[in-house]
């Protein structure tokens, strides 16, 4: 009797813990691919999870932070997806490679031609940002889910610190320190003004110049080995000859 209430209680608190959690990871989130360093660019994935056993969710809209314009955004295509991207003129225009720009994206939008997500999947929408802002720490994308029975969920309230996580969280994407390379190029090298020689070629140089001295030395340390050993023979055999 003992033993099944124990188990019982064990099913019931495992139960309420899995009731507690769900909201916690079954949320539409937003993680970079690679890196999403200030001031660099980087392509950045809104993953969305069906959290419904007899809807499919198909139309997903993320809105971008007014707050830090982004110039340069591009959705990737998505087989069975059809995009639609919204621009909106900017308060103050952005420079970006020296020319203004008075206009960004302000909303992404995925709506589905076929079956969309359904239940028990999640699907990936990824989008190239940049330049992502330097003044900032993160970003706040609210995100709208439409399901295929006509029920919309708002991922918009704003997550704060020091405080609970929100029903209906925002996604919200960390921003790490700036970097040399702006651009989010897989080459961290960067040529010198005066020589024209990249950071890699430099350090290769440095590598096989070092590689060279101590080639060098182990040659000078042998030749002087083997001197020592010559000079030992003859010694030794000149001791024979005397005794």
């Amino acid at each position: 009797m003992k033993a099944s209430r124990i188990a019982a209680a064990t099913v019931v608190a495992g139960s309420a813990v899995l009731a507690l959690s769900a909201p916690a990871f079954a949320h539409v989130s937003v993680q970079p691919e690679d890196t999403a360093a200030k001031g660099g660019y980087a392509v950045v994935d809104f993953k969305v999870p069906n959290e419904r056993d007899n809807a499919s969710t198909t139309k997903i809209e993320v809105s971008l932070p007014a707050d830090h314009p982004i110039a340069s955004v591009m959705p990737q295509p998505l087989p069975g997806w059809k995009i639609d991207v919204t621009k909106s003129k900017l308060d103050k225009p952005l420079t970006m490679h020296g020319e203004k720009i008075d206009e960004a994206v302000t909303k992404v939008t995925w709506t589905a031609d076929g079956k969309g997500i359904e239940p028990g999947y999640f699907q990936k929408f990824p989008i190239s940002l940049g330049a992502l802002p330097e003044d900032a720490d993160q970003l706040v994308f609210k995100a709208i889910q439409t399901y295929s029975d006509k029920e919309v969920v708002r991922w918009i309230e704003v997550p704060q610190e020091g405080q609970d996580e929100p029903e209906n969280p925002a996604p919200v994407l960390e921003l790490s320190a700036a970097t040399d390379d702006h651009h989010g190029s897989a080459s961290a090298a960067g040529a010198d003004d005066k020589t024209g020689k990249t950071e890699k070629t430099a350090a290769a140089e440095d590598s096989d110049s070092g590689t060279d001295t101590t080639a060098r030395v182990l040659g000078v340390a042998g030749i002087v080995i083997g001197i020592a050993g010559v000079a030992y023979g003859v010694l030794a055999g000149r001791r024979r000859t005397a005794a």
